[in-house]
């Protein structure tokens, strides 16, 4: 008797990327962009442009390498780390285990300091929790500022600045290993941060909690724990005029708030693209 075939096989070389794609797409059903998914690794398997796959499926040819990539994608491994890139606001950043994946509700943090800076333009940068230098070089491409970006994990730190490079920012960039703004003085007329503010009871999805630094999920029992700290050491670095950013969970507008008004800090809530709130934007109160 004939061996059974395994379930939902993909296509071999020679033809077939349409179907490849639909039948890879198939078994990601955990996740929430399958279709996309799918053809993000069959475009990067064939060393090609997504939009050059679907336009013309048939010019191309399923490449070997290609189950690999599902085999990795069905072991909840981030997109992201399989191809090596994340695109976020107008760039491209290399992203790789070690650092936190960008997210496009963080886009939410470049539009909020746009309003704050409508019609101006901030001369430094400064991004607590730089990770692969997400906010900071999205900023600097915004703006034509100077940039310095913290992170406490050197491999986020090593993608930090080899996405400067690649991204023609070297000579705009500094980037220093610290505990927030522990190893760092001076003021800043915009200061962005993601920092950690998971739970550690919270439940994440198997690609989050089993792929990405838990260093840059978790934030205690209730999440605040690097807010409390940050809240204490923004004030002194918002420089005249400028204003902090910072990201939240969803749920934690209002603990947030509280903590940076003790400060003596005026806030501002923004919300992302699903209508969450999202951000913060804290500038000094006048005087």
């Amino acid at each position: 008797m004939s061996a059974c075939p395994p379930p939902n096989p993909l296509p071999q070389a020679g033809g077939g990327v349409s179907a490849a794609i639909a039948t890879a797409a198939a078994q990601f059903a955990f996740s929430a962009t399958p279709r996309l998914d799918a053809e993000l690794l069959m475009a990067h398997a064939l060393g090609v442009e997504r939009n050059a796959v679907l336009l013309d499926p048939d010019r191309y040819t399923v490449p070997a390498t290609f189950a690999s990539l599902v085999d990795r994608r069905l072991n909840h491994e981030p997109i992201a780390y399989i191809t090596g890139t994340r695109g976020f606001w107008s760039i491209d950043l290399a992203i790789g285990p070690g650092a936190l994946v960008p997210r496009a509700d963080s886009e939410t943090l470049l539009i909020a300091a746009q309003a704050h800076f409508a019609g101006r333009a901030p001369a430094t940068v400064l991004d607590l929790g730089t990770g692969p230098g997400t906010l900071l070089l999205a900023a600097l491409d915004e703006w034509p500022a100077q940039g310095l970006g913290v992170d406490y994990s050197p491999q986020a730190l090593d993608y930090a600045r080899a996405n400067a490079a690649t991204l023609g920012m070297t000579d705009r960039t500094h980037f220093v290993r610290g505990s927030w703004a522990s190893a760092i003085s001076g003021q800043f007329d915009l200061i962005l941060a993601n920092p950690p503010y998971i739970a550690t009871d919270e439940t994440l999805p198997r690609e989050v909690h089993d792929h990405e630094p838990h260093a840059a999920l978790f934030a205690g029992r209730d999440g605040l724990d690097d807010y409390r700290i940050l809240a204490a050491q923004l004030p002194a670095l918002i420089a005249s005029g400028g204003a902090a950013v910072i990201e939240i969970g969803s749920t934690q507008g209002a603990p947030v708030t509280a903590l940076l008004e003790a400060q003596g800090l005026r806030v501002a809530l923004h919300h992302d693209f699903g209508n969450n709130p999202r951000a913060l934007v804290a500038i000094k109160a006048a005087t």
